[in-house]
């Protein structure tokens, strides 16, 4: 089966919403809480040496999850139709990829975040070549992880840090120079989980 099927196949499975408290059922969630719609694109480009998943480093001085590793994606605006349209008009706006190039297979499970939002990833195949460009207002760098490697649930692992005086716990999936970590670790933990049936 070659990688896209792959994914196809792996959207076919079920698979629950999950969140940032995950692996910390302990902590309290503030009652009546709001929580702000968001897309993010999970973008697999088909190459010759093999799927890869584009991900950003976000600029440092961003007032959500500044200097992190994430998917293309920001909160939905009042012109966007959907949360796929928040996701790709993201991903245009971040990276400089035409929505048109994409070919959306579907969408993963929602996932709730600490700062608030319920980010609905889509999952899409990027057709045709494209050079991405970071939108340095918002980007630091653009890169790519093998899809091999995020669908390898060994290459995952659990690490801890104090949260509003709190330990919590997270995924985390290294990728070289990248410590790719939070609810991208745990979105494509979760897609793992599913290709891996």
């Amino acid at each position: 089966m070659d990688e896209i099927a792959r994914l196809q196949s792996a959207l076919q499975r079920p698979a629950g919403e999950s969140s940032d408290f995950d692996l910390n059922p302990g902590i309290q969630l503030p009652a009546g809480r709001t929580l702000r719609p968001a897309g993010v694109l999970v973008p697999v480009w088909a190459g010759p040496g093999g799927a890869r998943v584009i991900l950003t480093k976000r600029a440092s001085h961003l007032k959500h999850h500044p200097g992190q590793i994430s998917l293309p994606g920001g909160k939905v605006e009042p012109e966007d139709a959907s949360v796929q349209a928040a996701a790709l008009r993201e991903a245009m706006e971040e990276i400089a990829l035409p929505p048109g190039l994409v070919d959306v297979l579907g969408h993963l499970p929602v996932h709730e975040t600490v700062t608030g939002f319920t980010m609905t990833p889509v999952l899409g195949v990027i057709r045709d070549d494209f050079r991405p460009v970071a939108e340095l207002g918002e980007v630091e760098e653009v890169f790519t992880v093998p899809l091999a490697h995020v669908l390898d649930l060994s290459r995952y692992g659990v690490e801890r840090r104090l949260w509003m005086g709190q330990w919590r716990r997270y995924y985390v999936v290294p990728y070289g120079p990248y410590y790719i970590w939070g609810a991208t670790a745990r979105i494509l933990r979760g897609l793992a989980e599913r290709a891996a049936l």
